[in-house]
């Protein structure tokens, strides 16, 4: 009997209950790239960060865990790919209780890092186990469709989450809420998933640190252009993260071996459906992360209700993301990722007319408008990708997707959410009501936190009209925000409409598309 005749391992029921165990940690580290943007008000209150530190809060995590994402997918394939995956719960739940209990936003910042990396170093495993747990190639696409689909609601139902702890407790359980399932992946993991080793996997951890510094440096640079640092040093930082990332591509062009097949972006499709989601979910990730403190700090909403009106635009979402691999069976996959993208700018454009006054009802239908418009780049990005590479290059080139896909959401927060700062900054300095003491004046333009909480402590006139300057500049880094996201969702869509325009519709036959794919070579 040939290979190809060999009768297929039959798909149990063992199998499925280890696809849970490799689900549903997946999900919750993608949740934990959104899930405190509802609770930094109470944090922020707690820790008293500055908004600098607090952005570093929020976005370390998915750089820290985006840097060794592949560099921990080898080191699964040496040691153990189930080893690593326990190993990774273990420290993932350990920290949680540490960050839990920390009173500094220094150690906040160190514990949200030391938590990107225990992410790292169970992501890689658990789509990797699924290749191994499922022999089936029908069942293997259900099962990675089931944890793509995880992925998206991860990240869609984070700040829900948040709310409905946040009303019952404080902002510490939306750590501690990961401690039960590190625990169910501790435990069932070695009971439901085999092991898989690979001992010719060569690891590169220094062209991994060279990632994440490149990375931290950039980023750190633009957070204190945001917080008009001096510019010398901050163009200095700039400079240094850029040469070290020129670096690690020279590194990995040279190696036999790379951590980053970065020749694949020589590959228009790769390169093309990467830069179209990393855009599009950098423009989501900054207003994102705005859009969840203005809904607390300007329109007064407990984080339940906050939670509770980022419902429709979830449920939205995770609608598009089934429809859209459907609807690229019928069209072009370029042409269903922009029309998402240009959904998204008419959202952002609606974010540029909102205020401190704007209605409930509007606020929330702009969000219904540009949260869905991220879908269709997050549910075609990594099949278009691992799919136009040849089947030797698709561990890289997943690789590469995974990395990119956690990647974006934290760029937005970093880079969109220092320029929502930074107006922020220029406007509460020029409308500082008279009468505010200049201790007061120095914590209000430190972010809108010690804004709310020092005019809360001043004189009721003054008081009203500090919380008024405030919740307006801060309305005004929103509107701000906006504009950028509609310029870069604008920038996405053209990529995808031009650089994926040949990939034909993934129903169609092979006879029918293989012109242009003869085209592309």
């Amino acid at each position: 009997m040939s290979e190809a005749d060999a009768p297929v391992p039959r798909t149990g029921a063992k199998q499925w209950w280890g696809l849970a165990v490799l689900v549903i940690p997946s999900t919750l580290l993608f949740m934990m790239l959104t899930i405190l943007f509802l609770a930094a008000p109470n944090m922020a209150a707690d820790l008293i960060p500055t908004s600098a530190q607090l952005l570093w809060i929020l976005d370390i995590y998915g750089f820290v865990m985006a840097g060794f994402l592949v560099a921990m997918g080898v080191l699964g394939d040496r040691v153990g790919k189930r080893r690593l995956m326990v190993l990774g719960a273990i420290v993932f739940g350990i920290v949680s209780i540490a960050a839990a209990l920390t009173t500094s936003p220094e150690l906040m910042i160190l514990w949200r890092a030391v938590l990107g990396l225990g992410g790292a170093m169970m992501l890689p495993s658990t789509l990797g186990l699924i290749f191994v747990l499922f022999a089936d190639p029908k069942a293997r696409g259900i099962a990675i469709g089931v944890w793509a689909g995880g992925i998206s609601a991860g990240v869609a139902l984070g700040p829900l989450l948040s709310g409905l702890l946040l009303e019952a407790f404080g902002w510490q359980s939306t750590f501690l809420v990961a401690v039960p399932v590190m625990a169910l992946v501790a435990i069932g993991a070695p009971l439901l998933l085999p092991e898989h080793k690979d001992r010719t996997a060569k690891i590169d951890l220094f062209s991994a640190l060279l990632l994440v510094a490149s990375l931290l440096g950039i980023i750190y640079s633009i957070k204190r252009f945001a917080t008009q640092e001096p510019v010398g040093p901050s163009i200095g930082l700039l400079v240094a993260g850029a040469l070290i990332g020129l670096w690690f591509v020279i590194r990995q062009l040279r190696a036999t071996h790379p951590l980053l097949d970065v020749r694949l972006f020589a590959n228009r499709t790769v390169s093309g459906a990467l830069t179209v989601f990393l855009l599009s979910a950098a423009a989501l990730g900054g207003v994102y992360s705005l859009f969840t403190q203005y809904l607390q700090q300007v329109q007064g909403l407990s984080p339940m209700q906050a939670g509770l009106s980022i419902i429709p635009a979830a449920a939205v979402l995770i609608v598009v993301s089934t429809l859209s691999p459907m609807l690229a069976r019928k069209f072009r996959p370029g042409n269903v990722i922009a029309l998402g993208l240009l959904t998204q700018i008419v959202g952002y454009i609606l974010f540029t007319q909102l205020d401190a006054g704007t209605g409930l009802a509007l606020v929330i239908a702009s969000f219904v408008v540009t949260y869905p418009g991220v879908a269709p780049s997050m549910a075609l990005t990594t099949e278009l990708v691992v799919s136009s590479v040849p089947p030797e290059k698709a561990g890289g080139a997943s690789g590469l997707a995974t990395t990119v896909n956690d990647l974006g959401i934290s760029l937005g927060v970093a880079v969109i959410g220092s320029i929502g700062i930074a107006t922020y900054r220029g406007q509460i300095a020029d409308t500082m009501p008279d009468g505010v003491p200049a201790e007061a004046a120095v914590a209000a333009e430190s972010g809108i936190d010690g804004a709310l909480a020092t005019a809360g402590q001043l004189p009721d006139a003054v008081g009203a009209a500090l919380t008024t300057a405030a919740q307006q500049a801060f309305t005004s880094g929103l509107n701000t925000a906006g504009m950028v996201s509609a310029a870069i969702a604008a920038l996405a869509a053209l990529i995808a409409a031009t650089r994926l325009r040949h990939i034909r519709p993934t129903g169609e036959s092979a006879s029918e598309s293989r012109p242009a794919e003869e085209s592309v070579r």
